[in-house]
Parts: C-alpha cells; structure tokens; sequence
C-alpha cells in the first residue's frame, strides 16, 4: 500500500479542517442497514429476564424487516451478553458504540446494569432504551436516556395500595434485596406510600443477590406477627425466600413487582408461591387483539407464551424503529427528539407516552398467581 507523503497528509487534514468535519465522524444513515445494539443478561443469574426480552426483541425486528425496514433499509440487531455480572454491561456498550457503529442501543432489564452503561451512551449521544429498568435514576443520567416501562415510584405505590384497600392488610413486613437498585427503590416507593396511609411497617430486613439461605431473616419477620410481606427482589431469590417461608410457618401474603415475571419463580417455588401477588407490565390474558396477536406470533417462534419481560422486549424494538421513521433518519440528535416526543404509542405492554423525564407514562397490571399460572387480576392507570 502506498505511503502518503506528510505534505499531502497536511494539505487533506486542512481540507478537511476547513470543510469543518473531523475525518473519524460518522455518516448518520450511510450504511446499507441500520444497526441497532442490544445488551442483555443471557447468562447468569438473571438469564431468564435477559433471554425472555431478547426473544421478544428478535421477533419485533424480523416483524420490521419483513414488512420493508425502516427507512428503506433492513434493521441488523447486534446483541451482547452481560452475563448477569456487574461491568459487563459498560463493556458491551462500549464495543457496540465504538466497533459496531448502532445508531441505538436497546438493554437492559436490570437497573443496576442500565445504571452503569447510560452514562457511557450519554456521554458518546447514543440514545439508549431500557426495556424493562424501573428505578428512576436510570434516565436522570441525561438526555439520551429512554425507558418503555413503568417506574418504582408508580410500581412501589401501585403494592401499597393494593395491600391496603385489596387485601386490607395495614401491618406490613419489607424485605429487600440491598445488592439491586431495583429492590431498594422499590422497597422505599412501597414504605412512603404504606406509611403515609395509615400503614405500619412492622418489620425491615435485606438480603444480598445470591444468598440461598432466608431463614434468620424470615425469623425475625415471623415475630413481627406482619400482616403481609413485601418482596421486591428478583425471582430466583424471591422463589427461594417464599420457600422458605412457608417451611418456618410464616402464611401471609408476599407482594413483588416485576422482577418476579419468570416461569422460573414457580419452578423454584412451587406450590408456595400459590396467592401470592405482584404488578407488572403485561399480561398474556389480555384478549386485546393486538395482544393476542403478538402472543401468537411468539408462540409460533418460539413455542412458549410469552411474559412481560419479552412483551417490554418486543415494545422497546418497535417504540425505536417508530421514532426513526418519525425522525426521517438515524441522526443521533433527530432520533433523541424523535423518542422524547412520543405520545399514545401503541405497545403490547400498553399505550406509551414519554414524559419530560423521558420515562413512559401507563397503567400496570397485578397478576395473582393460582395454579402455578400468572392470572391477571386487575389494571391500574397512572
């Protein structure tokens, strides 16, 4: 190959100096597809979560492409695992921004792991949407910072309220997992509510990710005499805490909110996590047409039904291709303005609108759980 002299080098970087464009920068929508990162727990701890959007994700991108793309070209998903761990995820993003060149990046469930990559797709204007990350400090990282669902506040007051005017309990136990942002969130959204309604909170105690013993915490709870107990951790532990509880007798209610959505949590828990409640995004139930189209299609693809954690998958991919064919292109400045301005999209988890925090503004379900099967109890608006 041959060498460029340094006068030519020169006389080309003052060329390029005086068009006013850095030689290394991208070309929004210059590529034959649009790519679109992904990072996701596909492994680890929290697989399930990852794997179950992942899929939902897929589907909605082989929906697009199959009905033309978007902005005439087809969208190539790039994904990453992060393997449930923590640095994975500034890992995966950094390589899917700096070596994959996404326009956009779709992840993660976990808000810890959201928590720790936005700042890295703020800082290098990338919008970044989280599927299925609740606590608030997720988009409070900066403008190019996105969500589909829900968050704590809404979800932690959602508990509370049902606990005092459903199931009419006031005395009630919180038990939170202090490794996850989510849990701690949504512990502390449950316990201002509960409080501020004439509520009691008769007992505290935490757990850290991957424990697999409960029983000295659920001791003390039991001798609290708590009317119900609010669990907002993630399934394998949730399954495991709920166990044994039962083995030492402690027969109340245990509320949770999404982090229970996996088929896992019944395979673990098995019959004691019969009655037991939590809110969340979807529900499969829904005879909405949309709704039930969108399940068909999953089970055809993948033959299982899917859960909310796939829905949110699916709503995050298709909420992403909208704005870009509202932005008319994948400029990172277009395609931010283009999501923040969403009103009344219609998701499979809901209709969504994004407020000036940039998070979506819906309704969520609580789901009971009867006969090792997630039965939808009730809708409510934000």
């Amino acid at each position: 190959m041959k060498r460029m002299s340094r006068t030519s080098g020169q006389v080309l970087v003052l060329a390029v100096l005086a068009l006013g464009v850095l030689p290394f920068q991208q070309t929004w929508g210059a590529e034959a597809v649009i790519k679109v990162g992904e990072y996701a727990s596909l492994s680890g701890g929290t697989a399930s979560f990852g794997s179950a959007s992942h899929k939902g994700t897929v589907l909605a991108v082989e929906e697009i492409n199959a009905a033309g793309g978007v902005l005439g070209k087809q969208i190539q998903l790039i994904t990453e695992d992060t393997q449930s761990k923590a640095g994975e995820a500034s890992t995966a993003v950094r390589k899917l921004i700096s070596q994959d060149k996404v326009v956009a990046i779709l992840g993660e469930i976990a808000s810890s792991r959201s928590l720790e990559a936005a700042p890295i797709c703020q800082e290098a204007k990338i919008p970044m949407i989280s599927p299925g990350s609740t606590n608030p400090k997720v988009t409070e990282v900066g403008d190019y910072i996105f969500r589909i669902c829900f968050i704590d506040p809404f979800q932690g007051t959602v508990m509370a309220k049902f606990a005092l005017d459903s199931l009419k309990v006031k005395n009630v136990a919180v038990l939170t997992d202090v490794k996850q942002d989510y849990s701690v969130g949504l512990a502390q959204f449950f316990r201002e509510y509960l409080t501020a309604h004439g509520g009691v909170v008769a007992k505290e105690q935490s757990y850290s990710s991957g424990d697999k013993d409960f029983r000295a915490q659920l001791t003390s709870i039991k001798s609290s005499k708590p009317e119900a107990v609010f669990l907002p951790g993630y399934y394998n532990e949730v399954a495991l805490i709920v166990k044994q509880a039962e083995q030492l007798g402690l027969k109340v209610p245990f509320l949770g909110g999404d982090g229970w959505d996996s088929s896992s949590l019944v395979e673990i828990g098995g019959q004691s996590m019969e009655g037991q409640y939590f809110s969340n995004h979807f529900s499969p139930e829904d005879n909405a047409p949309q709704i039930q189209s969108f399940v068909k299609n999953f089970q055809t693809k993948y033959n299982q039904t899917p859960d909310a954690m796939a829905a949110l998958g699916y709503d995050s991919a298709r909420f992403l291709a909208d704005a870009i064919r509202r932005a008319g292109s994948t400029d990172p400045v277009k395609l931010r303005d283009a999501l923040a301005s969403t009103k009344n999209f219609g998701g499979v988890t809901g209709s969504i609108t994004i407020n000036a925090q940039r998070n979506a503004t819906k309704s969520a379900d609580i789901l009971v759980i009867k006969g090792g099967k997630f039965k939808f109890m009730q809708t409510v608006a934000p």
